[in-house]
Formats: structure tokens, sequence, C-alpha cells
């Protein structure tokens, strides 16, 4: 019993100084981050806009409209909307990545705690899982 918890214990050592970075690599990730969620919510709030502009011109323009102009302009309404809250939702990734960041776990699988390629974070900077776990979860 004593072993097993001794060999956990200095698994868990090893991995906590595996996980550290420098202040510097910190801060630039959290810049590169922080960045492209600027980006997105700008993005997002432009979508918005367009939104309420085009919800606004579909209003004083639907006179006359049968139902197949109003089954359009539903579908291409829900369309918008569904885009916007894409992006919202990576808006919310790459906050829980800044979040992930602060408390050390930026980089590492959430489902086996093995590093996160720095291929993959290049790619898809707000990844929480390694490839093996993600295409796991994607076979599911």
């Amino acid at each position: 019993m004593a072993k097993a918890t001794e060999t956990r214990t200095a698994t868990t050592a090893k991995a906590a100084t595996k996980r550290t970075r420098s202040a510097a690599e910190t801060e630039k990730i959290r810049v590169a981050l922080t960045e492209r969620r600027d980006e997105l919510q700008q993005e997002y709030d432009q979508s918005l806009s367009e939104i309420s502009d085009l919800q606004r011109e579909r209003l004083a323009d639907s006179a006359g409209d049968d139902q197949a102009d109003t089954g359009t302009k539903t579908f291409e309404r829900e369309q918008e909307i569904t885009l916007a809250n894409n992006l919202l939702e990576r808006i919310t990734q790459v906050e829980r990545a800044i979040d992930r960041l602060g408390e050390g776990n930026y980089g590492w699988c959430e489902r086996c705690g093995n590093p996160i390629p720095v291929e993959r974070l290049a790619a898809f900077p707000s990844a929480t899982l390694c490839v093996s776990c993600k295409q796991l979860e994607e076979r599911r």
C-alpha cells in the first residue's frame, strides 16, 4: 500500500514539474488567447448588429410576401442566429482556455493528463483534449 501511494505521489510531482512554463511563455499565450477572444467578440458584436439591421429591413419589406418568401426569410434568420451562436461558443472556449492557463492546466489533456501537442494548440488554441482522446470522443 505504501508503495502505491509513493508511486502516485512521485508521478503527481513529476507531472507538476512538467506543467510549469516560464512567465514569458505564459504571458505570450495569454496575449494570443486574449487577442483571439477580442477578435471573436468583435465579430460576434458585428454579427448581432447585422442581424438586427436585417430584421428591421425584413419587417419593413414584408408587404406582399407569400409563404415561400416568409419561409426563406425565416430560414435565413435562423442561419444567421446559428452563426452568431457558434461565435459565442468559440468565445466561451477561448475564455475557458484563458482560465485554464491561469490555473496552470493549459496545454494538458483534461481526460488523460498528457500534454496536448504544440501543433494541435497552434491550430486550435482552445483545445482541451489531446488528439487520441479527441478521436475517442468523436467515435462515440
